[in-house]
């Protein structure tokens, strides 16, 4: 008896009209907000997603400079390099930037970054110069 009047309920109930609402707004709001939404995925999107593209692919770099990496010019080459080959790179230099060269100190005397300009050799002709 319960369940054949529970058929019969929710027969009646989904035989009803119901009013369906298609939108959390109200009418006269509707086409302002698909606009800012639609500016939105046309500029602000893109943009926003070149930008952490290009903050990824130099955290590398930045890493290497701020622990004074002695490599960091080759780490700064791989995440250029990393830019044009679509992020594949990028792994390499972020593992790099976070890792210290083996044998670095003992083959060149220390593990600090020193500027290409400063390891550059004199001539002879420089050498009579004060």
């Amino acid at each position: 008896m319960r369940l054949r009047l529970f058929k019969l309920v929710l027969s009646c109930a989904l035989l009803m009209p119901i009013f369906a609402h298609a939108s959390f707004m109200p009418a006269h709001l509707i086409d302002g907000f698909a606009n800012v939404i639609s500016w939105v995925v046309l500029i602000v999107l893109p943009i926003a997603f070149i930008a952490l593209f290009w903050f990824v692919h130099i955290w590398p770099d930045t890493v290497a400079k701020r622990r004074q990496h002695p490599q960091r010019d080759a780490i700064h080459a791989l995440c250029v390099l990393s830019l044009f080959f679509g992020g594949l790179l990028w792994p390499f230099a972020y593992l790099w930037a976070y890792t210290r060269p083996t044998m670095y100190k003992l083959a060149y005397g220390t593990d600090r970054y020193t500027p290409v300009d400063e390891n550059q050799v004199s001539t002879p002709s420089d050498q009579g110069k004060p």
